[in-house]
């Protein structure tokens, strides 16, 4: 596609971002006032201090063109340092991009149709979508439209400008929730209901005030059912209730989980009725079907009626039963069963990070290929609208830019934050966790256990989303022996998943460079003691659970003196001994 002329909405965004800026490096504009701007356009400021920034651009619901990619491949080279980073809320980040050029940037990325505005500060964060949608043959709607019209009505509402606190919308298209919409400020998931007539009606169940962080909250229905026409007026509602309630005295109080938390449920359910009742007479009513919906229609894409249904969510087993590079990655990577006879099959991205190079390799392939793309909640590609006969040709075009890994999604594909990497409130490198979890399973033979997931923090904020995997670590400062040292604490037993969340438990605290070997252990344990088709939390459950689990590791929970191992005393992919330091918080989570 060619390059789109810059619309007058984001010209006058980048037009005022500059004349901002220029007026920072004149020293006429506060830091807080600059930096309250700077984070609503999703320039967000790194623990390296200077003018270093991440720049985080949103893929509404994950959606992705080819010339998108390749525009991203060239902001990796000539902005930062020759890849990106894939967030689990489905965005895409670059680090070290200097604030003089981020003007420049922001021009190159409008021109292909992509904005930063409003990814990161007190705002309407970039709206989520299962990646699935679409294309996922257990969907009763497809969300995708839906999730593009809410994209549209929030983006630049002034509703949603100076809000207490950040604001999450998320849509799942069944009941599965690949989207993880349980957590979120406004989770929305498709659901039908029985009419008088005996009809089905294809409507929502609209989940509000979840949320992970260090306090995390399950999200509570609205109400039984939502109609399509209502769904828009809904979400709006929800946002104003929690624009005029939410605490704007304390930001660590200041989320739609607190404002439920004072004024109780019920209250806050009557509110978010009585304000949806009446938005019919406010100016910018989002009440019907909007026009993106009607355009593109949200019929799902139905079953197969002779393909099997490729399970799917969180726990699902997977049995990588054939030999072979190529038949292993199929029986990992592939979803089958909707009934337009297309195939979608998912691209790894190890550790969220996408090379120039990879970036552009993908956009020939969603050339080549005739496909589409979007970008995952676990932080790789779902390639869709795929042939069988693609497939052999397809894993090819991804081994040659090692996104063919047959581990996709399964045990050792670790999500992870950026952590003391790039982020100020990080104490601990996650990815270097990450890596080396990866690592330590692959040694073992165990990279390709399914039904896992294990999600890292580097500090309590949950920008890692550990409350929710199977096995999680959120970063923690340790004293041993008179000194600071790297360390975890681990959680077991998350899920999100059937419209039920269930938050990890603490399990045990670790040293960093122990926490491996735990993993090694508990996945071996999982993967011999498991009977057939047992999920992780069953089988916890009847092994001792998230405590008894812990019990039985405590061993590892030992920090040797530092002259006799003074490793556990650097934290991974540092070289000087550890050092909390944690800088003053934009947090961007």
């Amino acid at each position: 596609m060619a390059d789109l002329v810059l619309d007058a909405e984001m010209s006058a965004d980048i037009a005022k971002f500059e004349q901002q800026l220029k007026r920072y490096l004149a020293g006429e504009l506060d830091d807080d006032v600059f930096r309250v701007f700077r984070l609503n356009n999703g320039i967000y400021g790194q623990r390296q201090g200077g003018h270093n920034q991440m720049i985080r651009i949103k893929a509404p619901y994950g959606t992705i063109t080819s010339a998108q990619l390749d525009r991203m491949a060239s902001i990796a080279d000539e902005f930062s340092r020759g890849w990106g980073h894939i967030t689990t809320r489905q965005a895409i980040q670059f680090h070290f991009v200097q604030l003089e050029r981020v003007p420049d940037l922001l021009r190159e990325i409008a021109l292909v149709g992509m904005t930063s505005r409003e990814a990161c500060g007190d705002t309407v964060r970039n709206v989520q979508g299962c990646h699935l949608a679409g294309a996922c043959p257990s969907e009763i709607l497809d969300v995708t439209p839906w999730a593009e019209a809410a994209f549209r009505h929030f983006l630049r509402n002034p509703i949603g400008q100076r809000l207490p606190r950040k604001f999450k919308i998320n849509f799942s298209g069944c009941a599965t929730d690949c989207g993880q919409a349980m957590f979120n400020d406004v989770g929305i998931i498709a659901a039908t209901r029985t009419l008088e007539d005996g009809t089905i009606e294809a409507g929502f169940r609209v989940y509000i005030a979840g949320g992970l962080g260090a306090n995390p909250h399950a999200a509570l229905a609205l109400e039984p059912f939502t109609p399509r026409e209502d769904l828009l007026p809904t979400i709006e509602a929800v946002l104003r209730v929690f624009e005029q309630n939410g605490n704007r005295d304390n930001k660590l109080r200041a989320r739609m989980k607190w404002v439920v938390d004072n004024l109780g449920f019920e209250e806050v359910q009557r509110r978010v009725l009585a304000s949806r009742k009446f938005l019919l007479g406010s100016s910018t009513w989002p009440g019907g079907i909007p026009d993106a919906v009607i355009a593109a229609g949200d019929a799902p894409a139905g079953l197969s009626a002779t393909v099997q249904a490729t399970p799917m969510g969180q726990g699902t087993p997977v049995l990588l039963r054939r030999p072979g590079a190529f038949a292993r990655w199929e029986d990992s990577n592939v979803i089958r069963g909707v009934a337009k006879g297309t195939v979608s099959a998912i691209a790894h991205a190890k550790l969220g990070d996408v090379t120039s190079a990879q970036f552009r390799g993908l956009a020939a392939i969603v050339r080549e290929f005739g496909v589409d793309i979007r970008v995952t909640n676990r932080q790789n590609f779902a390639i869709r609208n795929l042939t069988d006969e693609q497939l052999p040709m397809l894993f090819d075009r991804l081994t040659a830019i090692g996104m063919a890994s047959a581990s996709a999604e399964l045990v050792s594909d670790v999500v992870a934050c950026p952590g003391a990497d790039t982020c100020n409130l990080a104490v601990t490198q996650s990815r270097g966790l990450a890596d080396a979890i990866d690592v330590a399973l692959q040694a073992e033979g165990l990279a390709e256990v399914g039904g896992l997931r294990i999600n890292i923090s580097g500090c309590t904020n949950s920008c890692g989303q550990h409350h929710v995997a199977d096995i999680g670590f959120h970063g923690a400062e340790r004293r041993a022996h008179g000194k600071s040292a790297p360390g975890y604490q681990m959680l077991l037993g998350g899920y999100v998943g059937e419209e039920q969340i269930h938050f990890a438990e603490k399990s045990t605290r670790l040293p960093a460079k122990s926490a491996p070997e735990a993993v090694v252990r508990i996945v071996r344990q999982f993967n011999d003691e498991r009977t057939a088709g047992e999920s992780f939390r069953g089988w916890l459950d009847r092994s001792g659970g998230a405590k008894g689990i812990g019990a039985a590791l405590k061993e590892l929970d030992q920090f040797p003196k530092p002259d006799e191992n003074p490793d556990f005393y650097v934290d991974f992919d540092e070289t000087s001994p550890y050092e909390a330091e944690i800088g003053e918080s934009e947090c961007a989570t």
